[in-house]
């Protein structure tokens, strides 16, 4: 039988001296949860609740947090703050920030989690998540998550107006769907809501069965053509606003330079440059992996195979870079991109033409970042003429 002292020695913990005082923020429309590790209190993390929204109760729970941590140490601790990218947008980290308290925004998608097919999930786990995290992003451990880097206000605004074109031009074609699946369950087909004798042609229409509209039926068509021309005169007025800004930016930013090039318009260079381009990026890598491009290989012993784009940035940016190598192809025809495509496409019968699109797309955003940041001119390439 072993004594106490014939058993092994339990492997002392790597302790660090917390020079901080390390808080998660769980945040939903109703509650925040705040979990915190203070110095001089071991490994016990603990848990508060704050009013959702309630900016001055969550600095009163800090305070009370360095209170706590002063009384049991003496000495007085900065607060480093940690919450998940999401619904609430980054007004909660400039508030923070403002109050000179250190704030990190991170990719929740990037936080490793367990395996296991049925894994518990609460609150309480999730808080705790972060705040382990968190003291591993600032030891200095590589690619324990990702950090996002929250725009200014500025940009932040400056984007607005390309996203409010998107849902527009979204519910311009949902009205006229609408449209053609209420005319084509009479036996209507041809007409189209977009032109503009649209009012006039629904006096002319008739059923299958050689019938007029009905009278309730050409009033809800009548409507839906209502918001149809609202929605014609909203997305005039927002593309009016992106030109004057496009104009007043044009000197500052690399806008006039994605401009030159045929085959970009306006909306292109708008979603590039502030979806995208005007962030700092150090390499080409950097920028696929932000637009959601970058290749996902699956490697382990004899399994090698490439699982596709990891669609894990910006779903925008993504979107218009493969619309614009389709549009690059029929307007630069001439250009290395175009001929690398076509060689491709070509060895492999045009089998795999969507699959190279993507991989056109990735290549096509990266000259247009070195093209607008650094002026290196895309071989091939044809400028619009004057």
């Amino acid at each position: 039988m072993l004594v106490a002292t014939d058993r092994p020695e339990a492997p002392a913990a790597i302790r660090t001296h917390l020079g901080a005082i390390f808080v998660s923020l769980e945040l939903s429309k109703s509650t925040w949860l705040v979990t915190s590790l203070l110095p001089g209190g071991g490994e016990r993390m603990s848990k508060h609740a704050v009013r959702g929204g309630d900016i001055a109760g969550l600095l009163a729970r800090f305070a009370q947090l360095r209170e706590k941590a002063q009384v049991r140490t003496g000495e007085t601790f900065p607060i480093v703050v940690i919450q998940e990218a999401g619904l609430d947008g980054f007004w909660i980290h400039r508030v923070l920030e403002h109050e000179g308290i250190e704030s990190h925004v991170v990719d929740p998608a990037s936080i490793a989690t367990s395996r296991r097919r049925r894994r518990a999930k609460t609150d309480k786990i999730d808080g705790e998540t972060l705040v382990r995290a968190l003291l591993a992003y600032k030891r200095g451990e590589p690619r324990v998550c990702a950090m996002a880097k929250p725009p200014t206000p500025e940009a932040e605004d400056r984007r607005r107006i390309c996203r409010e074109r998107k849902v527009l031009v979204s519910e311009r074609t949902s009205h006229a769907n609408r449209i053609k699946g209420l005319l084509f369950a009479q036996g209507i087909t041809g007409y189209d809501p977009l032109r503009r004798d649209r009012r006039d042609r629904l006096d002319d229409l008739r059923t299958g069965d050689g019938r007029v509209l009905g009278r309730q039926l050409k009033a809800q068509l009548i409507r839906e053509l209502d918001r149809l021309e609202l929605l014609f005169e909203q997305i005039k007025s927002v593309e009016a606003e992106r030109d004057a800004l496009l104009a007043a930016d044009v000197a500052d930013t690399p806008v006039a330079l994605l401009l030159d090039l045929k085959g970009i318009g306006p909306e292109s260079a708008a979603i590039l440059y502030t979806e995208g381009l005007f962030r700092k990026f150090d390499n080409r890598r950097q920028v696929a992996a932000y637009a959601g491009l970058a290749p996902t290989p699956w490697r382990s012993g004899s399994i090698d195979r490439e699982q596709g784009v990891s669609k894990a940035g910006n779903p925008r940016l993504r979107t218009t870079m493969i619309e614009l190598a389709w549009l690059w192809l029929r307007y630069q025809p001439e250009s290395a991109l175009s001929r690398w495509f076509r060689e491709r496409a070509e060895c492999n019968a045009g089998r795999v033409r969507k699959t190279t699109i993507v991989a056109l797309a990735r290549k096509l955003l990266v000259a247009l970042w070195k093209y607008a940041t650094a002026g290196v001119v895309i071989e091939g390439a044809v400028m619009k003429t004057a």
